[in-house]
């Protein structure tokens, strides 16, 4: 009877598991805000990876690793952590001169792979007056916007996304004036973001600034985004299409800026 019982909890955590990783599989393939239920296990989930996981990855590492493995990695953090620094710095260095709106810092939570440069989680939610569609900054600019948000956490969807509806109204800085475009796709291979919808007659040229509009009310107008690095005429040449450079290295994000409400 004992061990009936015992099988009967492991077969109750195991089917618990499978639905909160299904749950989780099924809210990051579609293009949704959280239900409540998906919320709750989304808190569950990121609870147990900072919470649970971290000692087992600790002591696996500790088994798989020699003592020269153990300089190489030491010095690979230690060159890790003095980046990490530096960008929280920036960070900081941003937030003085964020005087006009509310914000709140954040730190990545994780990353998965498979959508590497779509979504990123971060470690603040509803409870810290986070909402769907606030602008997601660090101090080399705009790298895109909250998706969804649960209590403790949400997700980033970063403008390198490849989610064709998730379109951005931008200003093209030419002599003091503004062109009107949108940016809309991300060149993997190059590191370019896509910007279309400018008129063909548009005097722009490599090197002229990229910011965001302000219109739409997505974002607020003026956060910038890079600069003209290619320009192309579109297949039908009724309009140009401009490939923008970042100063974000998308790759490397571990600390983020909200950009909440105007004081």
């Amino acid at each position: 009877m004992y061990k009936k019982k015992k099988f009967n909890k492991k077969l109750i955590v195991i089917i618990s598991t499978v639905l909160i990783i299904l749950l989780l599989a099924i809210s990051i393939v579609l293009s949704r805000t959280y239900t409540p239920v998906e919320s709750f296990f989304k808190d569950i989930a990121i609870t147990i990876d900072k919470v649970v996981m971290y000692p087992f990855t600790a002591i696996k590492e500790k088994k798989e690793t020699n003592q020269n493995e153990s300089y190489l990695i030491q010095k690979n953090v230690n060159a890790s952590l003095e980046k990490e620094i530096e960008e929280l710095k920036d960070t900081l260095e941003l937030n003085k001169t964020l005087t006009e709106y509310s914000i709140e810092n954040a730190t990545i939570l994780s990353r998965n792979k498979s959508y590497w440069f779509n979504t990123i989680t971060l470690d603040k939610g509803k409870k810290d007056g986070l909402k769907e569609n606030m602008a997601v900054i660090t101090k080399k600019g705009l790298i895109g916007k909250i998706s969804k948000v649960s209590n403790y956490s949400s997700e980033l969807k970063l403008i390198t996304s490849d989610d064709i509806n998730f379109k951005i109204s931008v200003a093209v800085k030419i002599n003091d004036s503004d062109n009107y475009a949108i940016l809309n796709g991300y060149d993997k291979k190059s590191g370019l973001l896509k910007v279309v919808d400018i008129d063909k007659t548009t005097p722009v040229k490599k090197g002229d600034v990229v910011v965001t509009s302000g219109l739409g009310e997505m974002f607020p107008a003026g956060i910038f985004i890079g600069t003209v690095e290619k320009i192309e005429n579109d297949k039908y040449n009724l309009s140009k299409i401009l490939y923008i450079k970042t100063k974000q290295d998308f790759n490397n994000i571990h600390y983020v800026t909200i950009l909440k409400e105007k004081k």
